[in-house]
Protein backbone atom coordinates (compact mmCIF):
# COMPACT_ATOMS: atom_id res chain seq x y z
CA UNK A 1 0.00 0.00 0.00
CA UNK A 2 2.98 2.09 1.22
CA UNK A 3 4.18 2.11 -2.89
CA UNK A 4 1.18 2.26 -4.11
CA UNK A 5 0.51 5.84 -2.50
CA UNK A 6 3.51 7.17 -3.05
CA UNK A 7 3.36 6.50 -6.88
CA UNK A 8 0.27 8.08 -6.80
CA UNK A 9 1.66 11.27 -4.79
CA UNK A 10 4.38 10.87 -7.51
CA UNK A 11 2.29 10.79 -10.76
CA UNK A 12 -0.42 13.73 -9.03
CA UNK A 13 2.92 15.83 -8.43
CA UNK A 14 4.55 15.22 -11.04
CA UNK A 15 2.40 16.33 -14.26
CA UNK A 16 5.50 15.79 -16.90
CA UNK A 17 6.71 12.30 -15.34
CA UNK A 18 2.66 11.19 -15.84
CA UNK A 19 2.49 12.66 -19.29
CA UNK A 20 5.53 10.50 -20.66
CA UNK A 21 4.31 7.16 -18.81
CA UNK A 22 1.03 7.94 -20.50
CA UNK A 23 2.40 7.99 -24.01
CA UNK A 24 5.34 5.74 -23.27
CA UNK A 25 2.81 2.82 -22.40
CA UNK A 26 0.09 4.16 -24.55
CA UNK A 27 1.85 3.94 -27.73
CA UNK A 28 3.50 0.51 -26.98
CA UNK A 29 -0.13 -0.80 -26.53
CA UNK A 30 -1.22 0.70 -29.70
CA UNK A 31 1.32 -1.35 -31.97
CA UNK A 32 -0.40 -4.48 -30.35
CA UNK A 33 -2.33 -6.22 -33.67
CA UNK A 34 -5.56 -8.45 -32.78
CA UNK A 35 -7.61 -9.78 -35.63
CA UNK A 36 -5.29 -7.96 -38.04
CA UNK A 37 -5.94 -4.41 -36.12
CA UNK A 38 -4.68 -2.30 -33.87
CA UNK A 39 -5.54 1.23 -32.55
CA UNK A 40 -2.50 2.93 -33.18
CA UNK A 41 -1.41 6.47 -31.64
CA UNK A 42 -4.91 6.14 -30.16
CA UNK A 43 -3.88 4.18 -27.70
CA UNK A 44 -2.55 7.13 -25.91
CA UNK A 45 -5.65 8.16 -25.70
CA UNK A 46 -7.68 5.38 -23.81
CA UNK A 47 -4.18 4.83 -22.02
CA UNK A 48 -4.69 8.50 -20.28
CA UNK A 49 -8.25 7.53 -19.70
CA UNK A 50 -7.30 4.67 -17.73
CA UNK A 51 -4.65 5.98 -15.61
CA UNK A 52 -6.49 9.30 -15.02
CA UNK A 53 -9.55 7.18 -13.64
CA UNK A 54 -7.69 6.10 -10.88
CA UNK A 55 -6.99 9.57 -8.95
CA UNK A 56 -8.72 12.81 -9.97
CA UNK A 57 -5.58 14.74 -9.42
CA UNK A 58 -3.92 13.00 -12.42
CA UNK A 59 -4.26 15.89 -14.65
CA UNK A 60 -1.64 17.15 -17.21
CA UNK A 61 -1.68 20.85 -17.93
CA UNK A 62 -4.17 22.04 -20.77
CA UNK A 63 -1.33 23.54 -22.56
CA UNK A 64 0.01 20.43 -23.15
CA UNK A 65 -2.62 19.31 -25.28
CA UNK A 66 -3.21 23.27 -26.76
CA UNK A 67 0.18 23.04 -28.25
CA UNK A 68 -0.06 19.30 -29.77
CA UNK A 69 -3.12 20.15 -31.48
CA UNK A 70 -1.73 22.90 -33.11
CA UNK A 71 1.23 21.04 -34.43
CA UNK A 72 -0.96 18.36 -35.41
CA UNK A 73 -3.44 20.78 -37.49
CA UNK A 74 -0.92 22.93 -38.68
CA UNK A 75 1.47 20.34 -40.18
CA UNK A 76 -1.60 18.62 -42.09
CA UNK A 77 -2.83 21.72 -43.40
CA UNK A 78 0.69 22.38 -44.58
CA UNK A 79 0.97 18.95 -46.28
CA UNK A 80 -2.77 18.89 -47.74
CA UNK A 81 -2.99 22.59 -48.90
CA UNK A 82 -1.04 21.86 -52.50
CA UNK A 83 -3.72 18.93 -53.23
CA UNK A 84 -6.57 20.31 -51.64
CA UNK A 85 -6.78 23.13 -53.57
CA UNK A 86 -5.69 21.53 -56.73
CA UNK A 87 -8.45 19.01 -56.49
CA UNK A 88 -10.80 21.29 -57.23
CA UNK A 89 -9.56 22.09 -60.50
CA UNK A 90 -11.32 18.13 -61.43
CA UNK A 91 -14.29 16.71 -59.37
CA UNK A 92 -12.83 17.91 -56.05
CA UNK A 93 -16.08 20.93 -55.40
CA UNK A 94 -18.53 18.43 -56.05
CA UNK A 95 -16.91 15.78 -53.71
CA UNK A 96 -17.16 18.51 -51.13
CA UNK A 97 -20.29 19.21 -51.32
CA UNK A 98 -21.34 15.74 -50.84
CA UNK A 99 -18.98 15.15 -48.06
CA UNK A 100 -20.28 17.99 -46.28
CA UNK A 101 -23.62 16.79 -47.14
CA UNK A 102 -22.73 13.66 -45.17
CA UNK A 103 -21.24 15.26 -41.85
CA UNK A 104 -24.62 17.11 -42.15
CA UNK A 105 -26.37 14.00 -42.14
CA UNK A 106 -24.42 12.67 -39.28
CA UNK A 107 -25.30 15.82 -37.92
CA UNK A 108 -28.93 15.48 -37.97
CA UNK A 109 -28.65 11.76 -36.30
CA UNK A 110 -26.45 13.01 -33.77
CA UNK A 111 -29.62 15.71 -32.31
CA UNK A 112 -32.20 12.64 -33.22
CA UNK A 113 -29.78 10.85 -30.45
CA UNK A 114 -29.67 13.79 -28.29
CA UNK A 115 -33.64 13.72 -28.63
CA UNK A 116 -34.25 9.90 -28.21
CA UNK A 117 -31.59 9.15 -25.28
CA UNK A 118 -32.08 12.50 -23.56
CA UNK A 119 -28.10 13.61 -23.53
CA UNK A 120 -26.73 16.09 -22.86
CA UNK A 121 -25.54 18.02 -25.42
CA UNK A 122 -21.80 18.42 -24.06
CA UNK A 123 -22.06 14.95 -24.06
CA UNK A 124 -24.10 14.34 -27.49
CA UNK A 125 -21.41 16.75 -29.38
CA UNK A 126 -18.45 14.33 -27.63
CA UNK A 127 -20.76 11.73 -29.50
CA UNK A 128 -20.47 13.65 -32.86
CA UNK A 129 -16.72 13.88 -32.28
CA UNK A 130 -15.91 10.37 -31.50
CA UNK A 131 -18.30 9.14 -34.44
CA UNK A 132 -16.22 10.74 -36.60
CA UNK A 133 -13.20 10.10 -34.64
CA UNK A 134 -12.23 14.16 -34.96
CA UNK A 135 -10.03 15.31 -32.23
CA UNK A 136 -9.46 18.75 -33.91
CA UNK A 137 -13.29 18.75 -33.61
CA UNK A 138 -13.35 17.62 -30.35
CA UNK A 139 -10.71 20.74 -29.22
CA UNK A 140 -12.83 23.23 -31.21
CA UNK A 141 -15.49 22.24 -29.07
CA UNK A 142 -13.99 22.42 -25.92
CA UNK A 143 -12.90 25.35 -26.81
CA UNK A 144 -16.07 26.78 -27.21
CA UNK A 145 -17.17 24.93 -23.86
CA UNK A 146 -14.78 27.04 -21.89
CA UNK A 147 -15.41 30.54 -23.74
CA UNK A 148 -18.54 30.43 -23.41
CA UNK A 149 -19.09 28.87 -19.43
CA UNK A 150 -16.23 31.09 -17.80
CA UNK A 151 -18.25 31.43 -14.80
CA UNK A 152 -20.23 28.44 -14.89
CA UNK A 153 -19.18 26.58 -11.36
CA UNK A 154 -19.33 23.02 -13.54
CA UNK A 155 -17.16 23.99 -16.69
CA UNK A 156 -14.86 20.96 -15.33
CA UNK A 157 -17.86 18.83 -15.89
CA UNK A 158 -19.06 20.52 -19.01
CA UNK A 159 -15.17 20.22 -20.43
CA UNK A 160 -15.25 16.36 -19.13
CA UNK A 161 -18.38 15.46 -21.52
CA UNK A 162 -17.25 15.85 -24.50
CA UNK A 163 -14.34 13.75 -23.94
CA UNK A 164 -16.30 11.32 -22.55
CA UNK A 165 -18.45 10.87 -25.50
CA UNK A 166 -15.36 10.56 -27.39
CA UNK A 167 -13.53 8.10 -25.65
CA UNK A 168 -16.20 5.79 -25.74
CA UNK A 169 -17.64 6.23 -29.61
CA UNK A 170 -14.14 6.79 -31.15
CA UNK A 171 -13.30 3.16 -31.48
CA UNK A 172 -16.70 2.35 -33.11
CA UNK A 173 -15.54 5.46 -35.83
CA UNK A 174 -12.87 3.24 -36.60
CA UNK A 175 -14.27 -0.31 -36.55
CA UNK A 176 -17.44 0.94 -37.94
CA UNK A 177 -16.46 2.33 -40.64
CA UNK A 178 -14.29 -0.64 -42.03
CA UNK A 179 -16.78 -2.69 -41.50
CA UNK A 180 -19.73 -1.09 -43.96
CA UNK A 181 -16.77 -0.94 -46.52
CA UNK A 182 -16.01 -4.38 -46.23
CA UNK A 183 -19.74 -5.52 -46.17
CA UNK A 184 -20.59 -3.23 -49.26
CA UNK A 185 -17.87 -3.97 -51.48
CA UNK A 186 -18.77 -7.82 -50.83
CA UNK A 187 -22.33 -7.56 -51.60
CA UNK A 188 -21.56 -5.03 -54.92
CA UNK A 189 -18.62 -7.66 -56.11
CA UNK A 190 -16.39 -4.55 -56.22
CA UNK A 191 -13.63 -5.20 -59.14
CA UNK A 192 -11.14 -2.48 -58.02
CA UNK A 193 -9.02 -3.15 -61.33
CA UNK A 194 -11.57 -2.23 -63.32
CA UNK A 195 -12.84 0.16 -61.12
CA UNK A 196 -9.61 1.97 -61.73
CA UNK A 197 -9.99 2.12 -65.66
CA UNK A 198 -13.45 3.53 -65.02
CA UNK A 199 -11.93 6.48 -63.24
CA UNK A 200 -12.03 9.81 -65.40
CA UNK A 201 -9.48 12.29 -63.46
CA UNK A 202 -5.67 12.23 -63.86
CA UNK A 203 -4.09 11.94 -60.70
CA UNK A 204 -2.15 14.79 -59.42
CA UNK A 205 0.50 12.36 -58.24
CA UNK A 206 0.20 8.73 -58.85
CA UNK A 207 1.48 6.50 -56.00
CA UNK A 208 2.52 3.61 -58.69
CA UNK A 209 5.60 2.06 -59.75
CA UNK A 210 7.56 4.57 -61.91
CA UNK A 211 9.48 3.15 -65.00
CA UNK A 212 11.17 3.73 -68.15
CA UNK A 213 11.06 2.52 -71.60
CA UNK A 214 12.64 3.65 -75.02
CA UNK A 215 10.47 4.10 -77.88
CA UNK A 216 10.94 3.90 -82.02
CA UNK A 217 9.15 6.78 -84.04
CA UNK A 218 7.44 4.73 -86.42
CA UNK A 219 3.91 6.53 -86.52
CA UNK A 220 3.75 9.16 -89.43
CA UNK A 221 1.51 10.85 -87.69
CA UNK A 222 3.72 12.31 -85.18
CA UNK A 223 6.51 13.27 -87.26
CA UNK A 224 7.83 16.69 -86.98
CA UNK A 225 5.53 17.23 -83.94
CA UNK A 226 6.85 18.84 -80.83
CA UNK A 227 7.03 16.34 -78.05
CA UNK A 228 4.92 18.50 -75.86
CA UNK A 229 2.02 18.44 -78.67
CA UNK A 230 1.68 14.16 -78.47
CA UNK A 231 0.86 14.84 -74.66
CA UNK A 232 -0.04 17.98 -72.84
CA UNK A 233 -3.01 16.50 -71.49
CA UNK A 234 -1.46 13.62 -70.14
CA UNK A 235 -0.09 12.92 -66.59
CA UNK A 236 2.40 11.21 -65.20
CA UNK A 237 4.48 10.74 -68.32
CA UNK A 238 7.66 12.46 -69.47
CA UNK A 239 9.97 12.62 -72.30
CA UNK A 240 14.21 12.27 -71.19
CA UNK A 241 16.56 11.45 -73.66
CA UNK A 242 16.76 11.20 -77.33
CA UNK A 243 18.62 9.66 -80.03
CA UNK A 244 18.55 11.55 -83.63
CA UNK A 245 21.41 10.27 -85.86
CA UNK A 246 23.12 8.76 -83.43
CA UNK A 247 23.50 11.47 -81.47
CA UNK A 248 22.01 11.38 -77.71
CA UNK A 249 20.90 14.37 -76.44
CA UNK A 250 18.29 15.56 -73.18
CA UNK A 251 14.72 16.30 -74.73
CA UNK A 252 13.55 20.45 -74.77
CA UNK A 253 10.90 22.82 -74.77
CA UNK A 254 10.22 22.31 -78.39
CA UNK A 255 12.28 19.76 -79.48
CA UNK A 256 10.70 17.91 -82.81
CA UNK A 257 9.80 13.85 -83.05
CA UNK A 258 11.02 12.36 -86.54
CA UNK A 259 10.61 9.08 -88.11
CA UNK A 260 13.66 6.54 -86.76
CA UNK A 261 14.50 8.71 -83.35
CA UNK A 262 14.72 7.09 -80.37
CA UNK A 263 13.23 8.10 -77.51
CA UNK A 264 13.48 7.51 -73.56
CA UNK A 265 10.05 7.56 -71.74
CA UNK A 266 8.92 7.77 -68.13
CA UNK A 267 5.91 7.09 -66.24
CA UNK A 268 3.47 5.00 -64.50
CA UNK A 269 3.36 1.73 -66.58
CA UNK A 270 0.02 1.86 -68.01
CA UNK A 271 0.98 5.11 -69.20
CA UNK A 272 4.06 4.34 -71.03
CA UNK A 273 2.02 1.20 -73.08
CA UNK A 274 0.08 3.81 -74.11
CA UNK A 275 2.39 5.89 -75.44
CA UNK A 276 4.17 3.22 -76.86
CA UNK A 277 1.35 2.31 -78.93
CA UNK A 278 0.89 6.09 -79.70
CA UNK A 279 4.29 6.82 -81.18
CA UNK A 280 5.08 3.67 -82.65
CA UNK A 281 6.96 0.49 -80.99
CA UNK A 282 9.44 -0.47 -78.16
CA UNK A 283 12.80 -0.71 -78.90
CA UNK A 284 15.22 -3.09 -77.76
CA UNK A 285 17.92 -0.61 -77.09
CA UNK A 286 17.30 1.03 -74.00
CA UNK A 287 18.89 4.51 -73.78
CA UNK A 288 18.50 4.99 -69.89
CA UNK A 289 21.49 2.37 -69.84
CA UNK A 290 23.64 4.66 -72.30
CA UNK A 291 25.77 6.61 -69.32
CA UNK A 292 28.54 7.24 -71.55
CA UNK A 293 27.64 10.83 -71.76
CA UNK A 294 24.14 11.88 -69.67
CA UNK A 295 24.60 10.27 -66.14
CA UNK A 296 21.85 10.67 -63.77
CA UNK A 297 21.56 11.01 -59.70
CA UNK A 298 19.33 10.82 -57.12
CA UNK A 299 19.45 14.88 -55.00
CA UNK A 300 17.99 16.33 -52.18
CA UNK A 301 16.98 19.71 -52.46
CA UNK A 302 17.43 21.85 -49.86
CA UNK A 303 18.10 25.18 -51.47
CA UNK A 304 16.39 28.05 -50.59
CA UNK A 305 17.08 29.52 -53.99
CA UNK A 306 14.93 26.80 -56.13
CA UNK A 307 12.39 25.80 -53.33
CA UNK A 308 8.74 26.74 -53.36
CA UNK A 309 9.43 27.17 -57.40
CA UNK A 310 8.43 25.78 -60.22
CA UNK A 311 10.19 23.33 -62.18
CA UNK A 312 9.80 25.78 -65.48
CA UNK A 313 11.30 28.54 -63.54
CA UNK A 314 14.65 27.32 -62.16
CA UNK A 315 16.25 26.81 -65.31
CA UNK A 316 18.26 23.57 -65.55
CA UNK A 317 18.58 23.86 -69.02
CA UNK A 318 21.64 26.03 -68.41
CA UNK A 319 23.55 22.96 -67.49
CA UNK A 320 21.69 20.93 -70.47
CA UNK A 321 19.71 19.02 -67.36
CA UNK A 322 16.44 17.53 -66.77
CA UNK A 323 14.58 16.35 -63.68
CA UNK A 324 12.62 13.46 -64.34
CA UNK A 325 11.12 12.38 -61.35
CA UNK A 326 10.69 13.11 -57.47
CA UNK A 327 10.51 11.33 -54.57
CA UNK A 328 8.33 12.77 -51.93
CA UNK A 329 8.01 10.59 -48.21
CA UNK A 330 7.54 7.39 -49.73
CA UNK A 331 6.26 8.25 -53.01
CA UNK A 332 8.24 8.51 -56.64
CA UNK A 333 5.76 10.76 -59.41
CA UNK A 334 6.90 11.65 -62.67
CA UNK A 335 8.17 15.31 -62.73
CA UNK A 336 6.29 17.82 -64.68
CA UNK A 337 7.08 21.96 -65.07
CA UNK A 338 4.27 22.43 -62.71
CA UNK A 339 5.80 20.62 -59.92
CA UNK A 340 6.51 23.36 -56.95
CA UNK A 341 10.07 21.91 -55.08
CA UNK A 342 9.12 21.40 -51.52
CA UNK A 343 12.12 20.69 -48.90
CA UNK A 344 12.98 17.33 -48.46
CA UNK A 345 12.17 16.63 -52.09
CA UNK A 346 15.10 14.03 -53.76
CA UNK A 347 15.30 14.09 -57.33
CA UNK A 348 15.86 12.00 -59.95
CA UNK A 349 18.33 14.83 -62.68
CA UNK A 350 19.68 13.43 -65.95
CA UNK A 351 22.33 15.34 -67.00
CA UNK A 352 25.85 15.13 -68.69
CA UNK A 353 28.24 14.08 -66.10
CA UNK A 354 30.77 16.94 -65.97
CA UNK A 355 28.06 19.25 -64.42
CA UNK A 356 26.15 16.82 -62.12
CA UNK A 357 28.21 18.47 -58.67
CA UNK A 358 27.34 21.80 -60.19
CA UNK A 359 24.10 20.67 -60.19
CA UNK A 360 24.20 19.03 -56.85
CA UNK A 361 25.87 22.81 -55.48
CA UNK A 362 22.70 24.39 -57.09
CA UNK A 363 19.83 22.28 -55.57
CA UNK A 364 21.61 22.31 -52.46
CA UNK A 365 21.85 18.02 -51.73
CA UNK A 366 22.42 18.50 -47.82
CA UNK A 367 20.82 16.25 -45.54
CA UNK A 368 21.65 18.61 -42.64
CA UNK A 369 19.61 21.63 -43.82
CA UNK A 370 16.80 19.30 -44.27
CA UNK A 371 17.07 18.23 -40.54
CA UNK A 372 16.27 22.21 -39.57
CA UNK A 373 13.20 23.78 -39.56
CA UNK A 374 12.49 27.55 -40.55
CA UNK A 375 11.14 28.54 -36.84
CA UNK A 376 10.08 32.02 -38.16
CA UNK A 377 7.73 31.10 -40.75
CA UNK A 378 6.61 27.38 -38.77
CA UNK A 379 5.40 29.84 -35.72
CA UNK A 380 4.40 32.97 -37.92
CA UNK A 381 2.20 30.57 -39.72
CA UNK A 382 0.69 28.88 -36.65
CA UNK A 383 0.21 32.92 -35.46
CA UNK A 384 -2.04 33.94 -38.13
CA UNK A 385 -3.68 30.81 -37.68
CA UNK A 386 -4.39 31.21 -33.85
CA UNK A 387 -5.84 35.17 -35.32
CA UNK A 388 -8.09 33.32 -38.02
CA UNK A 389 -9.04 31.23 -35.16
CA UNK A 390 -10.13 34.18 -32.66
CA UNK A 391 -12.52 36.45 -35.17
CA UNK A 392 -15.89 35.79 -34.55
CA UNK A 393 -18.42 34.72 -37.13
CA UNK A 394 -21.93 35.79 -36.79
CA UNK A 395 -24.42 33.25 -37.31
CA UNK A 396 -28.00 34.71 -35.81
CA UNK A 397 -29.68 36.52 -33.34
CA UNK A 398 -26.34 37.89 -31.89
CA UNK A 399 -24.68 33.83 -31.72
CA UNK A 400 -21.07 33.79 -33.00
CA UNK A 401 -19.04 31.21 -34.28
CA UNK A 402 -15.24 30.53 -34.22
CA UNK A 403 -12.99 28.23 -35.84
CA UNK A 404 -11.33 28.02 -32.58
CA UNK A 405 -7.44 27.59 -32.51
CA UNK A 406 -7.52 24.46 -34.18
CA UNK A 407 -10.09 25.64 -37.59
CA UNK A 408 -7.87 28.83 -37.80
CA UNK A 409 -4.45 27.19 -37.62
CA UNK A 410 -5.48 24.32 -40.19
CA UNK A 411 -7.11 27.68 -42.43
CA UNK A 412 -3.80 29.30 -41.91
CA UNK A 413 -1.67 25.50 -42.90
CA UNK A 414 -3.82 24.83 -45.94
CA UNK A 415 -3.40 28.37 -47.35
CA UNK A 416 0.40 28.25 -46.52
CA UNK A 417 1.05 24.68 -47.41
CA UNK A 418 -0.68 26.30 -51.20
CA UNK A 419 1.16 28.95 -51.49
CA UNK A 420 5.01 27.52 -50.30
CA UNK A 421 6.75 30.39 -50.72
CA UNK A 422 5.84 34.25 -50.04
CA UNK A 423 9.09 36.74 -50.13
CA UNK A 424 11.77 35.38 -48.07
CA UNK A 425 9.11 33.16 -46.14
CA UNK A 426 9.01 29.52 -47.30
CA UNK A 427 6.18 28.05 -45.44
CA UNK A 428 6.70 24.39 -46.32
CA UNK A 429 8.51 22.23 -44.21
CA UNK A 430 10.83 19.15 -44.86
CA UNK A 431 8.53 15.95 -45.45
CA UNK A 432 10.33 13.84 -42.69
CA UNK A 433 9.96 17.22 -39.78
CA UNK A 434 6.61 17.48 -41.10
CA UNK A 435 5.56 13.93 -39.87
CA UNK A 436 7.68 13.86 -36.77
CA UNK A 437 6.02 17.31 -35.67
CA UNK A 438 2.73 15.51 -36.95
CA UNK A 439 3.12 12.62 -34.33
CA UNK A 440 4.17 14.50 -31.49
CA UNK A 441 1.22 16.81 -31.53
CA UNK A 442 -1.49 13.74 -31.71
CA UNK A 443 -0.08 12.69 -28.60
CA UNK A 444 0.57 15.45 -26.31
CA UNK A 445 -2.99 16.27 -27.06
CA UNK A 446 -4.53 12.25 -26.57
CA UNK A 447 -2.81 12.07 -24.01
CA UNK A 448 -3.75 15.71 -22.19
CA UNK A 449 -7.08 15.20 -22.67
CA UNK A 450 -6.75 11.55 -22.09
CA UNK A 451 -5.51 11.97 -17.90
CA UNK A 452 -7.95 15.09 -18.05
CA UNK A 453 -11.28 13.23 -18.47
CA UNK A 454 -10.27 9.72 -17.30
CA UNK A 455 -11.78 10.45 -13.89
CA UNK A 456 -15.12 11.48 -15.10
CA UNK A 457 -15.12 8.46 -17.76
CA UNK A 458 -14.98 5.49 -14.98
CA UNK A 459 -17.73 7.79 -13.67
CA UNK A 460 -20.24 7.57 -16.77
CA UNK A 461 -19.58 3.96 -17.20
CA UNK A 462 -19.75 3.02 -13.84
CA UNK A 463 -23.16 4.77 -14.02
CA UNK A 464 -24.42 2.46 -16.89
CA UNK A 465 -24.60 5.67 -19.60
CA UNK A 466 -21.84 3.39 -21.74
CA UNK A 467 -23.99 1.25 -23.42
CA UNK A 468 -26.45 4.05 -24.35
CA UNK A 469 -23.15 6.08 -25.39
CA UNK A 470 -21.70 3.24 -27.40
CA UNK A 471 -24.57 2.43 -29.46
CA UNK A 472 -25.26 6.13 -30.54
CA UNK A 473 -21.68 6.19 -31.78
CA UNK A 474 -21.69 3.47 -33.60
CA UNK A 475 -25.39 3.59 -35.43
CA UNK A 476 -24.10 7.55 -36.39
CA UNK A 477 -20.72 6.37 -37.91
CA UNK A 478 -22.52 3.17 -39.82
CA UNK A 479 -25.81 4.80 -40.78
CA UNK A 480 -23.22 7.80 -42.53
CA UNK A 481 -21.16 5.64 -44.12
CA UNK A 482 -23.80 3.46 -45.55
CA UNK A 483 -25.45 6.36 -47.16
CA UNK A 484 -22.14 8.12 -48.49
CA UNK A 485 -21.41 4.82 -50.10
CA UNK A 486 -24.55 3.76 -51.57
CA UNK A 487 -25.04 7.79 -52.31
CA UNK A 488 -21.56 7.66 -54.14
CA UNK A 489 -21.47 4.76 -55.67
CA UNK A 490 -25.03 4.06 -56.98
CA UNK A 491 -25.97 7.72 -58.10
CA UNK A 492 -23.17 10.06 -58.05
CA UNK A 493 -21.18 7.02 -59.68
CA UNK A 494 -17.89 7.47 -57.84
CA UNK A 495 -15.78 5.00 -58.74
CA UNK A 496 -15.28 2.70 -55.16
CA UNK A 497 -11.86 2.75 -54.72
CA UNK A 498 -12.29 6.94 -54.74
CA UNK A 499 -15.01 6.74 -52.94
CA UNK A 500 -13.48 4.66 -50.04
CA UNK A 501 -10.60 6.66 -50.27
CA UNK A 502 -13.32 10.03 -49.68
CA UNK A 503 -14.98 7.97 -46.79
CA UNK A 504 -11.91 7.74 -45.25
CA UNK A 505 -11.18 11.62 -45.57
CA UNK A 506 -14.59 11.91 -44.85
CA UNK A 507 -14.04 10.39 -41.15
CA UNK A 508 -9.96 11.85 -41.45
CA UNK A 509 -8.77 8.28 -40.24
CA UNK A 510 -5.66 7.16 -41.48
CA UNK A 511 -6.80 3.59 -39.70
CA UNK A 512 -9.73 3.51 -42.78
CA UNK A 513 -7.45 4.81 -44.98
CA UNK A 514 -4.93 2.32 -44.70
CA UNK A 515 -7.93 -0.37 -44.76
CA UNK A 516 -9.20 1.29 -47.89
CA UNK A 517 -5.45 0.90 -49.50
CA UNK A 518 -5.25 -2.42 -48.84
CA UNK A 519 -8.55 -3.19 -50.52
CA UNK A 520 -7.93 -1.11 -53.60
CA UNK A 521 -4.33 -1.98 -54.59
CA UNK A 522 -3.99 0.86 -56.35
CA UNK A 523 -3.23 5.03 -55.94
CA UNK A 524 -7.18 5.93 -55.81
CA UNK A 525 -8.14 5.88 -51.88
CA UNK A 526 -5.20 8.58 -51.41
CA UNK A 527 -6.89 10.20 -54.37
CA UNK A 528 -10.04 10.94 -52.79
CA UNK A 529 -9.17 10.94 -48.74
CA UNK A 530 -6.60 14.01 -49.70
CA UNK A 531 -9.46 15.70 -51.81
CA UNK A 532 -11.91 16.08 -48.82
CA UNK A 533 -9.72 15.92 -45.96
CA UNK A 534 -9.23 19.16 -45.03
CA UNK A 535 -12.42 20.26 -46.12
CA UNK A 536 -13.90 17.76 -43.63
CA UNK A 537 -12.19 18.25 -40.85
CA UNK A 538 -13.48 22.09 -41.26
CA UNK A 539 -16.73 20.91 -41.34
CA UNK A 540 -17.02 19.13 -38.27
CA UNK A 541 -15.32 21.62 -36.66
CA UNK A 542 -18.42 23.86 -37.26
CA UNK A 543 -21.05 21.41 -36.59
CA UNK A 544 -19.72 20.02 -33.37
CA UNK A 545 -19.77 23.88 -32.41
CA UNK A 546 -23.05 24.32 -33.97
CA UNK A 547 -24.49 21.03 -31.81
CA UNK A 548 -23.89 23.11 -28.69
CA UNK A 549 -24.99 26.36 -29.63
CA UNK A 550 -28.40 24.95 -30.48
CA UNK A 551 -29.04 22.16 -28.56
CA UNK A 552 -29.82 23.08 -24.61
CA UNK A 553 -27.57 21.52 -22.24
Amino acid sequence: MYIIELIRSLLAENSLLLLFLVISIGYALGKIKIFGFNLGVASVLFTGLAIGSLSPDFKIPEIIYRFGLVLFVYTVGLSSGPSFFASFKYKGFRDNIFILLMISFGGLLTSLSWYIFKLKSTMITGIFCGSFTSTPALAGSLDYIKENNANNPNLNTLLSDPVVGFSVTYPAGVIGMILVIYILQKFWKIDYKNDLKDDSDENLISSEPISSITVKITNPKITGKAHEEIFSNEQNIMFCRIKKNDKLSIVESGTKLNYGDLVSIIGTQEKLYEMADLLGEISKEDLSFNRDEFDFRRIFVSSNKVLGKKLENINLTKYGAIITRIRRGDIDFVASPETVLEPGDRVRVVAPRNKLNEISSFLGDSYKELSEVDVISFTLGITIGLLIGSIPIPLYEGVTFKLGFAGGVLISGLVLGKLGKTGIFLWQIPYNANLTLRQLGTILFLAGIGTFSGYSFLTTISQGNGLTIFLSGILITCLTAVMTLVIGYKFLKIPMGTLIGMLSGLQTQPAVLAFSNEQADNSLPNKGYSTVYPFAMIAKILIAQLLLGYLPH
